[in-house]
């Protein structure tokens, strides 16, 4: 007799998620406090809150799904589809992402996990004027690419090799924070005759590391020079950020950046956090180099035969911007959020008015 499997269908309803409830109740509020001081939010951060206010549910539109057979009907309501913060559509993407790059691209190659973190200035300075993101994130390709091929004997143009990249705008702390997620395969590929050939090189050591975070960030800040949003002289470096935006949304984009509060009668105060003792003193693993606020991390590794360890890194760096398995209020009706992984001075969790969290 053979088994049978029954798959139901349980229809997402995000009006009964805590962020759902937060975002609907608190967003107008933030809207009429920013009118009260005469400011408003750009257009593009306006209809991405109203998308996700619509996504999931039946009254803004629907599809009706019939069996051929029982002839028994489903309503699937309509996603957003977009590449904001709403957990349920970033977790599909997150899936389809995933399985993706293991079936397709990365299966059957030593996959290491790059991180590349970017000074605090930084990362105001690139949430003010993301369509530099790409030619940063190109410079990055070809220093990591680059050392990859040297340390495998080759020349560029002797072997390639390849790179997925997500550039994550949100930290664990629901902060802004700009940084690159990367999975480079641990080796080149080489054309011989009608074949290509895989050829592994061994992890970069300290030394690597820091000749390439070095070079990394001698080139973003050339390019940013170049561009003009930054000045030179001989003393310091200065940032050409417009503070007086109309649109109010750099100061929201600093108070994020610097872990402050950003609206309320608690603006510019840091962010309430939770400090305990850690589970266990946690090490880097793999390679970390740090040189003036830029930070490269190699640490972790999915071998050839590890499809599981492939696919939970690939998950992870396509991962959304959100948890709300991580998202709860207190008894005081502060929003907590739990961090992924407890920060060196031993923090668990950051606290915000609700008012402020949607801010």
């Amino acid at each position: 007799m053979l088994a049978t499997h029954s798959h139901t269908y349980k229809r997402h309803r995000p009006e009964r998620t805590l962020l759902y409830q937060l975002v609907e109740r608190h967003y107008p509020e933030f809207l009429e406090l920013l009118l009260q001081q005469g400011k408003s939010l750009p257009r593009h951060v306006e209809k991405e809150f109203e998308e996700f206010l619509k996504c999931g549910r039946l009254e803004y539109g629907f599809l009706r799904v019939v069996c051929d057979d029982c002839k028994h009907e489903k309503l699937v309501a309509f996603s957003c589809k977009k590449r904001g913060f709403y957990p349920s559509c970033g977790a599909r993407r997150m899936a389809e992402s995933a399985k993706l790059l293991v079936d397709d691209v990365l299966h059957g190659y030593p996959v290491p996990q790059w991180v590349l973190s970017l000074p605090i200035p930084l990362r105001l300075l690139l949430a003010r004027y993301p369509k530099h993101l790409s030619k940063i994130m190109q410079i990055i390709h070809r220093a990591i690419a680059t050392d990859i091929i040297h340390r495998a004997g080759h020349l560029k143009k002797q072997a390639k090799t390849g790179e997925v990249t997500y550039i994550q705008c949100v930290g664990s702390a629901v902060n802004r924070d700009i940084h690159f997620q990367m999975l480079f395969p641990e080796g080149v590929f080489t054309q011989e005759r009608e074949s290509t050939n895989f050829k592994r090189v061994k992890a970069p050591n300290h030394g690597n590391m820091e000749c390439l975070v070095h070079t990394i960030s001698h080139r973003i800040a050339h390019y940013l020079e170049k561009s003009g949003l930054i000045e030179r002289d001989m003393d310091k470096t200065f940032l050409d950020l417009p503070m007086g935006d109309e649109d109010s949304l750099l100061p929201l984009q600093a108070a994020s950046v610097h872990y402050r509060i950003a609206v309320g009668p608690n603006t510019g105060k840091k962010a309430f956090a939770l400090q305990t003792l850690p589970a266990k003193d946690e090490k880097h693993y793999g390679q970390l180099a740090q040189i003036n606020g830029f930070s490269l991390h190699d640490g972790v590794f999915a071998d050839s035969h590890q499809t599981d360890k492939l696919v939970r890194l690939c998950r992870y760096i396509a991962r959304p911007a959100i948890s709300e398995q991580r998202l709860s209020l207190n008894d005081s009706g502060k929003v907590r959020y739990e961090l992924k992984t407890p920060y060196s001075n031993c923090t668990t969790h950051v606290f915000f008015s609700p008012l402020d969290f949607g801010a």
